[in-house]
C-alpha cells in the first residue's frame, strides 16, 4: 500500500482535537517518521472555537487538496466526534474518485467513508491512526508496519462469530451506527442491495441501541442486505447491559434466516483491527 517516503496527509474532519492533545499528535508523527513515512499536518487540526478547528468548507478543502496533491499518498483522520458530516456537501467526489488513495478514519468519519464509497466506489479503512500511540502500540505498530508495508494481513485479520446462518458475504458498508445513521435519506448513503452492514458503537446503552436497529429495520435496510457484521459495543459491553447487543438484533430481525456475526476486534477498542468499507468480505 505504501512505501518508505511516502508523503501522508493528517486531518481532522470531525471535532478538533484539544490543545493538551498536541502532545500525542506529536508522538504519533514520530512513530509515523520512525515507521519511515513522512506526516503532513493540516492546519486544521486543533480547537479554534469550541469543537470546531475550521469551517466545513475549510476542513473539507484541505482534504480536497491532499487527494488533488499527487505527492499525498494516504490519509489519516485523527478526529472523532459529531461534526465529520458537516464536510460533506464541500467535498469533491469527483477529484476523489480521479485520486484514489487510502483514507483511514473511525467513529464519526463514518459518515465520510460512506460517502466515498456511495460517490466513487473507492475504499476506505476502519481504523485509527492514534492506536499506535495509544495503549496497545507495542502490539499496533508492528501490525500496521508489516500490513502497510509488507502486505501482510496482521492489521486484518478478524475472527468472526456467527450467531445466525452459517456465511455472510457482500461488499461491507457502515461503521459506527449512531454516526451512520447520520447519512439517512441524503445523496451520501450508500445503496444497501446484497451488502454486508457493518456496525459498531462506543457509547449508548440498550434503549439507544433499540431505537438505531428500529430505524434501521423500518428503512428497510435488513430485507436488502445480505447480512449483519457487529463490532464491539463498548459501553453496553462494559455495563453487561440486558439485553446484549447480540439478543437485540436477534429480536429485532426476526427473519431467522438472516446471518449475522460477531467479532471483538473491531470497535473504539484500542487493540481493533482495521476493517476495509467497500470491500468483498465472506464470514
Amino acid at each position: 500500500m505504501l512505501k518508505h517516503g511516502d508523503k501522508v496527509g493528517i486531518v481532522a474532519c470531525s471535532n478538533a482535537l484539544t490543545l493538551r492533545e498536541k502532545t500525542q499528535l506529536t508522538e504519533l508523527a514520530e512513530v509515523l517518521l520512525e515507521l519511515g513515512l513522512s506526516p503532513v499536518l493540516s492546519k486544521y487540526i486543533y480547537e479554534q472555537k469550541t469543537v470546531f478547528s475550521g469551517s466545513g468548507a475549510q476542513r473539507a478543502g484541505t482534504l480536497n487538496d491532499f487527494y488533488n496533491n499527487s505527492s499525498i499518498k494516504a490519509i489519516f483522520d485523527v478526529s472523532g466526534g459529531d461534526i465529520a458530516n458537516e464536510l460533506l456537501d464541500f467535498i469533491d467526489f469527483d477529484s476523489i474518485k480521479r485520486n484514489p488513495k487510502p483514507f483511514f478514519g473511525y467513529s464519526d468519519l463514518t459518515t465520510i467513508m460512506n460517502a466515498i464509497y456511495a460517490k466513487t466506489g473507492n475504499l476506505s479503512y476502519l481504523y485509527q491512526i492514534k492506536y499506535l500511540v495509544w495503549e496497545n502500540k507495542k502490539i499496533q505498530i508492528p501490525d500496521f508496519k508489516n500490513s502497510i508495508f509488507d502486505k501482510q494481513d496482521d492489521l486484518y485479520k478478524i475472527k468472526w462469530d456467527l450467531i445466525r446462518g452459517s456465511k455472510i458475504e457482500g461488499v461491507v458498508i457502515g461503521g459506527n451506527i449512531r454516526c451512520f445513521l447520520k447519512l439517512a435519506g441524503t445523496q451520501y448513503m450508500p445503496e444497501f442491495t446484497n451488502k454486508i452492514l457493518f456496525l459498531e458503537s462506543y457509547g449508548g446503552a440498550t434503549a439507544q441501541m433499540t431505537t438505531y436497529l428500529c430505524q434501521l429495520k423500518q428503512m428497510g435496510v435488513f430485507k436488502k442486505i445480505s447480512g449483519l457484521l457487529l463490532g464491539t459495543f463498548t459501553r453496553m459491553e462494559e455495563n453487561n447491559e440486558s439485553p446484549n447487543i447480540e439478543e437485540l438484533v436477534l429480536n429485532i430481525t426476526d427473519d431467522q434466516s438472516f446471518p449475522i456475526a460477531k467479532t471483538h476486534d473491531v470497535g473504539h477498542g484500542n487493540t481493533s483491527k482495521c476493517l476495509i468499507i467497500g470491500k468483498k468480505y465472506v464470514c
